[in-house]
């Protein structure tokens, strides 16, 4: 029984870590710029198909394609928040709620036109490879992406916290008048936000390559979890996010293992009930407080 738990407990920390990335990515949006991006999971999926991509065409690792991946949706967010998202800031929320709806479906069948719904998967050398840890075993592809993710978390919050951008990324979120009035360029801000946001997105599907298939429909899963992590560690809130990205994929993991094979989104989302009931605000503070 320990032993089944503690399985349960390291497979969810895991994906977890996956869940994190989008989450953050989806909780900057909103702390930085102040709207939800719904095309958050469609990113995830462009990054699964560029690591796909790079390693039918290039040969390249899924891992050595973050390289690709993360830089091309810097630049991809960059220009989404030029050229449409600042068209509707100082409007009321509807038009940023439709936006990136909209920008979810179109590039979500842009993608079934150019790809079709088939499966695609990238076979690595460490793609079926696990480490025993005594009874316990790790698969090392889900280890890797989540130390990965580990990492670029960590660096996320040292940019937000020592580098001047960073603080001015989060003076921005703050009072957006007074961060104008402190010489800070709101605009460049928000574009870096959304950048950064973009790329988490597409190492999260880089990541996820080796060991999920990629699908036109794929960012629907992990968009899904990531606004449920963003609502249970408060909107806005960095660590938070993380905290119940984690938080949550051992929930749904202990579901799976305990209560049954399609009970995992059950416990996440009564965990998520749970948590609106009696913490509305959520589990965390705000980073930017």
């Amino acid at each position: 029984m320990i032993e089944t738990l503690a399985q349960a407990v390291i497979n969810g920390l895991l994906i977890g870590g996956i869940y994190a990335l989008v989450s953050i990515g989806v909780t900057l949006i909103f702390g930085v710029v102040k709207i939800v991006n719904f095309a958050q999971g469609e990113f995830v999926m462009i990054g699964m198909y560029i690591s796909f991509f790079a390693a039918t065409q290039l040969g390249l690792d899924p891992l050595v394609s973050l390289v690709i991946s993360m830089p091309t949706l810097f630049v991809v967010g960059v220009l989404i928040q030029h050229l449409l998202i600042r068209r509707v800031l100082g409007e009321n929320d509807m038009p940023q709620i439709f936006l990136t709806f909209a920008l979810s479906l179109l590039v979500l069948n842009v993608s079934l036109m150019l790809f079709t719904a088939n499966y695609r998967t990238v076979h690595t050398a460490y793609s079926d490879a696990v480490l025993a840890l005594g009874p316990l075993t790790v698969p090392v592809a889900k280890l890797i992406a989540f130390c990965v993710a580990m990492v670029l978390t960590a660096a996320l919050w040292l940019f937000l916290r020592m580098t001047d951008l960073g603080k001015a990324m989060r003076a921005a979120s703050q009072n957006r008048e007074v961060a104008m009035l402190m010489g800070i360029n709101p605009n460049r801000v928000f574009a870096v936000a959304l950048g950064i946001a973009l790329a988490l997105a597409g190492a999260a599907g880089s990541l996820l390559m080796p060991f999920y298939p990629a699908y036109p429909m794929v960012g629907q899963v992990f968009v899904l979890m990531a606004f449920v992590a963003v609502v249970l560690g408060t909107l806005g809130n960095v660590v938070g996010a993380l905290v119940a990205s984690l938080l949550m994929g051992v929930a749904e993991s202990l579901g799976v293992q305990f209560v049954g094979a399609d009970s995992g989104l059950i416990v996440v989302f009564v965990l998520l009930l749970l948590t609106l009931a009696f913490r509305p605000s959520g589990l965390g503070a705000r980073i930017t407080r």
